[in-house]
């Protein structure tokens, strides 16, 4: 790499934890109530990283705009905080990265479009919070991803140019985002990676198969 990294900053869901199992039980748990049969979990998972919008979309076929969004979106919500702790967990090789990135003396954090009543628990509760030196949510700016502000105001936080930091996630928007905030963008193949297409096609500096191959990029391992 020609210039030193100054941080590196992780999504959350999708890349740092594997969080789908709890997000698919909720929407199936929202199914089941309705009187639906619950979906296969390989329908849901492409849909984690959206949230309750991409799964209130995959299970109930909704979309904001429509009348009854808002209220199955708050009942979603509802439902998940109750369960969000339950099968997540930070995925293979994650915490192993974050110990060589510590030990080199490299800050690392997490820009999230998950809402912080949501983001603050689960990474905390997974190791990750207050771990990390910075932690910017869904509602921490006015905008979310793939609005760049929220990775600009993480690298405020650190008292870095947006230039210095590297910005690692497993979407198209977390690529989009980062480009736009002028950062280098890792896209995590090991995500969940939307509904369709290739992490090869988002225009990311690098793909990585798996966390370890972060630290060979970065010519730490």
């Amino acid at each position: 790499m020609s210039i030193r990294a100054a941080a590196v900053l992780f999504d959350l869901d999708g890349t740092l934890i594997d969080s789908a199992p709890d997000l698919a039980g909720t929407a199936n748990d929202m199914r089941v109530s309705c009187g639906l049969d619950p979906l296969p979990f390989h329908c849901l998972r492409p849909h984690a990283g959206s949230g309750a919008r991409g799964m209130l979309g995959a299970a109930l076929d909704t979309a904001p705009g429509e009348p009854r969004y808002e209220a199955l979106r708050d009942d979603f919500h509802r439902r998940y905080e109750q369960r969000m702790l339950r099968e997540a967990v930070a995925f293979e090789g994650i915490t192993a990265v974050l110990d060589v990135l510590e030990a080199q003396g490299l800050p690392w954090g997490i820009v999230t479009n998950k809402a912080l009543r949501f983001a603050e628990p689960m990474a905390q509760a997974l190791g990750l919070w207050p771990r990390a030196a910075v932690l910017v949510g869904g509602d921490s700016t006015p905008f979310t991803k793939p609005h760049p502000e929220p990775l600009l105001e993480a690298a405020r936080r650190l008292c870095l140019p947006a230039q210095r930091c590297i910005y690692v996630g497993d979407d198209a928007r977390d690529m989009n985002a980062g480009r736009a905030a002028g950062m280098r963008v890792v896209a995590a193949a090991w995500g969940y990676l939307g509904a369709g297409g290739s992490a090869h096609e988002w225009g990311a500096d690098h793909v990585v198969a798996e966390p370890m191959d972060l630290l060979k990029w970065l010519d730490m391992a």
